[in-house]
């Protein structure tokens, strides 16, 4: 069980990481709508459930999906009143902010692993 959800996690994340490099290199391809579309709503929503650890799956499910469409609509708000407008960059935008919750992520799982640790 835990090799067949890792292995999905494999295979979203390099389809994600195939629809960025779609959409910034502006590759014509008939994925093209898929792997972008799966990148916009993955990739913030995966971010916001990894800083949510310790709560219940389908609570952070449903977190990580409605900050996932928060962030694709104020983006596409902001660049359409700055006029802006700019698929390229809405995906850069979207893959800067995917990553720095990342490190967030990652910073955050470290104090707490050193803080476990202390305990002992």
């Amino acid at each position: 069980m835990l090799k067949h959800r890792r292995a999905l996690a494999w295979l979203v994340a390099l389809a994600c990481i195939a629809g960025a490099v779609i959409a910034l290199f502006d590759i014509e391809t008939p994925l093209r709508p898929f792997l972008i579309s799966l990148f916009l709503l993955v990739v913030p929503g995966a971010a916001v459930v990894g800083l949510l650890r310790d709560r219940d799956p389908l609570a952070a499910l449903s977190v990580g999906a409605a900050a996932s469409l928060v962030l694709n609509v104020l983006l596409a708000q902001a660049m359409l009143l700055f006029g802006a407008w700019s698929p390229r960059a809405g995906v850069a935008t979207v893959a800067v902010l995917g990553g720095f919750m990342y490190v967030l992520r990652v910073l955050y799982r470290g104090k707490s692993m050193q803080t476990q640790q202390g305990a002992r």
